[in-house]
């Protein structure tokens, strides 16, 4: 056995030091640097039959290299399927983190029920019969899904060895330790040791490995930032605890675009895709109500259509309030103030509420003309038409300003159903004989114009 090291990790960053000290010169955080004893054992923890008869592997050229396309396993999900790329690619590790109580474990426990491949379900963080419990409430039938509750890699590995699943999901990578690292579970070594370990068995066993990751305060995945560094795949599972909606998009991703999303709905019975996240993010009223106003946006490589709700009233209290609920709050007093400077009207003493349906956040600059719709519609207090919607940027100087990807937003809206979308007169739009009118507008008086006469 190797001589007992010990060296200093920031447990927030996983910065390493030689010495102990106040702050750490990374992230900037107090007292975070701890000490942790490394003892490494010189055989390894997981060791192929295959891996020690094979030759080293020799350079290739280029041009020699196979470049057929691999074979991803189907994961029955639709949208997850879409997030991936395509699929699992066999021998990838890949990542899924979020808030406490989001939904992870549900998600990959209600995969592993449906999957048409062996699944080995290990987890560190609750028992057999919990997990019974809730994979009862889920879906009753899960043939070729096994339990396994441990923590220690040498005795996960001995089981897959038994059961030789085809797929490996491990809750979580934070309550897993190994023998050859003398460190808590959850510690910065400990995890880059285990996280290692897996990345070494999923690579000569070809079996894909699923890991489920905890956050920090800030939102990012706890432990070392090598751990995203050593995966394949990151995923980020968001949304608030409050709404029933859940978003999960890409951080990283070396199979596949990162620009896709999936949209979860969570259901007494486990979390249900939604194909069309449209039709939630518009409510349903049968009266036409002043202060909204729909807008075309992009998440991802999906176009969605989202609601905006606006209330302007006269300022009570002396200084007006500007709050925001899914919307930048900097963005809102920009167009706030090209309103008054541009267009005339007068909101300086008037409180403005803004808010996006749906529980969701959006950056998106094009919704910015919706916005202005449903501002100018509240102030007014004149519904805007149900059957519009708007796709545009506000400019400092009043315009309206193109933004990309304006035929994708088109086709939805018209799938959709609605009759008019306001876009910008500088856009190049490549549709011809739409169903839908296209409203071009150059300036913000246009718009107020043609909505409020």
């Amino acid at each position: 056995m190797s001589k007992v090291k010990t060296t200093f990790f920031c447990q927030n960053c996983g910065a390493q030091y030689a010495k102990w000290q106040g702050q750490c010169n990374s992230c900037k955080e107090w007292n975070t640097i701890a000490e942790e004893i490394i003892q490494k054992q010189e055989k390894v923890a997981w060791k192929s039959e295959s891996s020690t008869t094979s030759k080293a592997p020799k350079p290739l050229r280029i041009n020699e290299i196979d470049s057929t396309e691999e074979i991803r396993l189907d994961t029955t999900d639709g949208e997850l399927n879409r997030v991936l790329g395509g699929g699992i690619v066999p021998g990838s590790l890949i990542l899924l983190g979020g808030e406490p109580g989001i939904g992870k474990s549900t998600l990959l426990l209600q995969i592993s029920l449906k999957l048409p491949y062996k699944t080995l379900y290990v987890s560190g963080e609750e028992s057999q019969k919990q997990i019974k419990m809730r994979a009862e409430r889920i879906t009753p039938n899960g043939d070729n899904c096994f339990i396994l509750t441990e923590t220690k890699t040498q005795n996960i590995f001995k089981q897959i060895e038994a059961i030789q699943p085809e797929i490996v999901i491990i809750d979580s990578i934070q309550t897993l330790h190994t023998d050859y690292i003398e460190s808590t579970a959850g510690s910065i070594s400990q995890i880059r040791e285990t996280t290692a370990e897996l990345i070494k068995f999923a690579k000569e066993t070809n079996i894909p490995v699923i890991l489920i990751g905890h956050i920090t305060k800030d939102g990012t995945i706890a432990g070392p930032k090598i751990l995203e560094h050593m995966v394949d795949t990151v995923l980020q599972f968001e949304g608030d605890r409050n709404h029933v909606y859940r978003i999960l998009r890409s951080l990283k991703n070396r199979f596949g675009s990162t620009a896709e999303i999936g949209i979860y709905e969570m259901l007494g019975s486990g979390l249900r895709e939604v194909s069309n996240p449209s039709e939630i993010l518009i409510s349903h009223k049968d009266e036409e109500l002043s202060g909204t106003a729909i807008a075309s946006t992009l998440e991802g490589m999906r176009p969605l259509m989202i609601e905006i709700q606006s209330l302007v009233s006269t300022a009570v209290y002396g200084t007006p309030q500007r709050s925001t609920t899914g919307y930048n709050a900097k963005r809102l007093n920009m167009i706030l103030a090209v309103l008054e400077k541009r267009a005339g009207f007068r909101l300086g003493a008037k409180d403005v509420f803004l808010n996006v349906t749906g529980g969701i956040s959006v950056d998106d600059p094009a919704i910015d003309l919706a916005v202005v719709a449903a501002i100018l519609s509240s102030n007014e207090d004149i519904p805007v038409n149900k059957d519009f919607c708007f796709a545009g940027e506000v400019g400092l100087s009043g315009e309206i300003r193109p933004v990309n990807r304006v035929d994708q937003r088109i086709q939805e809206a018209e799938k959709l159903g609605f009759s008019t979308i306001f876009v910008s007169k500088y856009n190049k739009i490549a549709l011809k004989n739409t169903g839908i009118k296209i409203q071009l507008v150059a300036k913000i008086e246009d718009v107020a114009s043609q909505l409020f006469g």
